[in-house]
């Protein structure tokens, strides 16, 4: 049954009033302007056990909790079509995902169904800053000013939504296993002018019928359910752990911004079948055995399917260059980065150009040395003169000896 929807709540800091936040770096509850600190409520035992539940698929979400237990109101963008959700009295002119000015404020739908549990972000706005500025100076070949924007591009932590999906899948396969050897061949060619016989070793295939079944389980398949991430970075990400899923609580989302779900339950599952699909291919054609296989078919069967709807934490510079957006997501949980960038025509061109005249004036150094090499390499003529000196006075009127001459060889 759904439960009624929770009217939202804030957290006053008892020292001063102000509104805490939760604070990434200590994981506890912060206040901005006196610096007081206060532990996360830790969830009862039972609270926990039905928040980290995994609810069959059968069901849907009609057991599904309904609002976030949070004040505020939420943006949508007009151009992405994600939607935000922000804290009470926090304005902003700009989409975090794609960074366009096309955005309306208005209120927090109440029917949103809550995340049965979250990972909580653990990589706190300074690291987020410098991870966005060594993965900018690390790129090559992009706009000179793109290093500048780095300095003065904000950064937004989000908590984006996610379904996880686990399903015992038990799949049937068949196909044609391949078995080479090899046989020697007797065959004629023309050498030299004249017809000769020779031999060689040619490998073919002996092909048989195989089937075969496995199962195998899959836990937390993870299926990306936001509008405003594109689907080329997401699946970059590896190293969200969900093992330290912890059960949804207000406090977690107070000073940050969860994105409502945009992909319902049933196309995520879809989504999640074919990545389950590719993976139990991959694995009945390594079963196949042989040196090779060919017409692998599988049909794959998913029972016991459960799911839950999770917020896992991403830092998100998203900003625009020459009127296209860019993004930058860092892994709020572990710090893995992902991003794209906008490329610089102009260094690229340049680039090649130098390696054009750099292998230009390889070659042309090479063509001159193998010039003066050929030119010098034959064999040269040496004359070498030794005079004897004459033992006696010559007689008078008589002609000098010549010398002898020694060629060299």
């Amino acid at each position: 049954m759904t439960q009624p929807n929770d009217p939202g709540t804030t957290f006053e800091c008892r020292s001063c009033g102000a509104k805490l936040v939760f604070d990434a770096a200590s994981q506890a509850m912060k206040c901005p302007f006196c610096t007081a600190k206060e532990a996360v409520q830790a969830a009862a035992p039972a609270q926990a056990a039905q928040a980290l539940r995994e609810i069959p698929i059968e069901e849907g979400l009609a057991r599904a909790t309904r609002g976030l237990g949070t004040q505020g109101s939420s943006v949508g963008c007009r151009d992405c079509g994600a939607t935000v959700n922000v804290g009470p009295n926090e304005q902003t002119v700009k989409c975090s995902f794609c960074g366009s000015q096309q955005v309306l404020q208005q209120p927090a739908d109440p029917n949103l169904i809550r995340p049965e549990s979250l990972v909580p972000f653990k990589i706190p706005k300074e690291q987020g800053h410098d991870l966005f500025s060594k993965w900018v100076r690390s790129l090559w070949f992009r706009p000179s000013n793109l290093k500048h924007m780095a300095k003065v591009q904000e950064i937004n932590g989000l908590y984006v939504p996610f379904w996880t999906f686990d399903s015992l899948v038990t799949s049937q396969w068949t196909a044609e296993r391949g078995w080479h050897y090899t046989v020697t061949e007797t065959y004629t060619t023309t050498e030299n002018g004249q017809t000769v016989t020779r031999t060689r070793q040619v490998t073919h295939t002996r092909w048989e019928s195989a089937s075969g079944w496995r199962r195998d389980m899959f836990d937390d398949e993870l299926v990306c359910a936001s509008k405003g991430l594109p689907q080329n970075l997401v699946v970059k990400f590896s190293t969200f752990n969900t093992r330290e899923l912890v059960p949804y609580q207000p406090q977690f989302l107070a000073g940050w911004r969860a994105e409502s779900y945009a992909i319902d339950l049933m196309p995520a599952w879809q989504v999640a079948q074919q990545k389950m699909a590719r993976t139990q291919e991959g694995r009945c054609g390594s079963d196949v055995g042989g040196d090779t296989h060919r017409y692998l078919q599988v049909h794959n069967t998913f029972g016991n399917v459960t799911f839950k709807h999770v917020l896992l934490p991403i830092w998100i510079a998203a900003y625009r260059y020459n009127g296209k957006p860019y993004r930058f997501l860092i892994n709020g949980q572990t710090g893995e980065v992902v991003g794209e960038a906008p490329w610089s025509v102009i260094k690229i061109v340049l680039f090649i150009l130098l390696l054009l005249a750099i292998i230009g004036g390889i070659g042309a150094g090479y063509s001159v040395y193998q010039s003066n090499r050929t030119s010098g390499s034959g064999p040269r003529a040496t004359t070498t003169s030794t005079v004897a000196p004459p033992a006696q006075p010559p007689p008078r009127n008589t002609q000098p000896t010549r010398p002898p001459t020694t060629k060299g060889r």
